[in-house]
């Protein structure tokens, strides 16, 4: 609800959101697809606005993921350069710059922090006891296609029935993604944290997908911010991959492994080449098939659901939003025999995002290259050639 006097007033138990004291420092650690790019664009791109109420946004981009994978001592994406101490050290000396004033950082990756200790170090160098977390929560079912997808944008190889399989049904549930459990079981990733803040400085806001823009409204709240400040930021790169463009690329992962090519070739051409420039460039239509997940899959993950919510209801932490959506069952998609096949149009724009990103590879031709035209040449041979120039280059670089 908006009033008069322009600041946002959301529902809660008690009737309205009561601000954060002065002077806080608002951690959001995701986790992961529960609404963190948004907002963390909309408060980068609000930045200079929010300081002219007393609230400073300390990372120079929107994302300082580099510095929260180095806390966390995390590798980064595949084929990404290893984050450096320096990294943190640079976002810590950023956060001490804001000095009294309110502050706000947001990453999803520190939700892989991987235990107390870690949590400890992290809470204790960005200010202690002016550290208050604030975690964002959705249905597993609808966080599960979406991570998948993710992860198979990071390299996997995996079916998403089979990873499915691993992840509901395969004890001990580690493989082939560990992370996806220390994310996303909720319960303790709430626990973990508020062992070390204490439950009165954890706040977990249960994501509403039916209002888009709620969990701005909630961030305007807590920060003390005027209503409708903070405004979505558009961001076509952000957009999850439909069933078709993600099978093609869960093929192409496949044979990039056969062929042994080294990590940075799929940094550099195909996750931040071909993926980028397809998503970029290719608005999915009415008739493109999303990822769907099996109904004993949705069951299985409300029930899980509804064990979290139990359990983070007895812990004392601040809760906002309805944790009966966290264990809610979705209407089954509606059923449909169309095939999950790639439109031309996205896989020529794929395809140019690869020849893109390699066109500064110098071209050199061997001795038993130089007999041969590229048609005599085997697809295998190719693409080892092209993946070792291109490292090269970029070696050189």
């Amino acid at each position: 609800m908006e009033t008069d006097c322009t600041r946002a007033e959301l529902p809660d138990g008690d009737g309205v959101i009561t601000p954060l004291s002065p002077g806080t420092r608002l951690l959001h650690i995701g986790p992961h697809k529960t609404g963190t790019t948004s907002i963390q664009g909309a408060l980068f791109a609000a930045k200079d606005e929010m300081a002219r109420h007393g609230v400073a946004w300390p990372a120079t981009t929107r994302h300082p993921m580099e510095a929260v994978l180095a806390a966390c001592a995390r590798t980064g994406m595949m084929g990404d350069a290893r984050p450096t101490a320096r990294h943190w050290e640079r976002l810590l000396e950023q956060v001490r710059a804001t000095g009294r004033r309110t502050s706000v950082i947001s990453s999803e990756f520190f939700a892989d922090a991987p235990d107390d200790d870690t949590v400890r170090r992290i809470v204790e160098q960005l200010g202690g006891d002016r550290v208050h977390v604030l975690v964002t929560l959705r249905p597993l079912a609808k966080i599960m296609p979406s991570q998948w997808q993710q992860y198979v944008q990071n390299g996997l190889r995996m079916g998403y029935e089979d990873w499915l399989e691993h992840m509901l049904r395969k004890p001990p549930y580690d493989r082939p993604n560990p992370s996806f459990w220390r994310r996303h079981r909720h319960d303790r990733l709430v626990g973990r944290w508020a062992r070390v803040v204490g439950p009165e400085r954890v706040t977990v806001v249960v994501v509403d997908d039916r209002d888009r823009e709620g969990l701005m409204r909630t961030f305007e709240a807590l920060l003390g911010l005027p209503a409708r400040l903070l405004r979505p930021v558009p961001d076509a790169a952000n957009r999850s991959l439909t069933l078709a463009e993600t099978e093609m690329l869960r093929n192409l992962n496949k044979e990039f492994r056969a062929n042994e090519l080294p990590e940075e070739l799929y940094s550099q051409l195909v996750r931040n080449g071909a993926v980028m420039h397809m998503k970029n460039t290719c608005i999915p239509g009415p008739g493109d098939v999303k990822i769907g997940t099996p109904r004993w899959a949705v069951e299985a993950a409300a029930e899980i659901g509804a064990e979290m919510a139990e359990r983070m209801g007895g812990t004392g932490v601040r809760i906002l939003g309805d944790m009966r959506l966290l264990s809610a069952v979705p209407k089954p998609a509606t059923p449909t025999d169309a095939e999950p096949r790639i439109a031309p149009e996205a896989a020529a724009r794929a395809l140019y995002g690869a020849l893109a990103a390699a066109a500064a590879a110098p071209v050199r031709h061997t001795a038993a290259a130089k007999s041969r035209t590229v048609h005599q040449t085997s697809s295998t041979e190719l693409v080892r050639v092209l993946g070792h120039r291109c490292l090269k280059r970029l070696r050189l670089r």
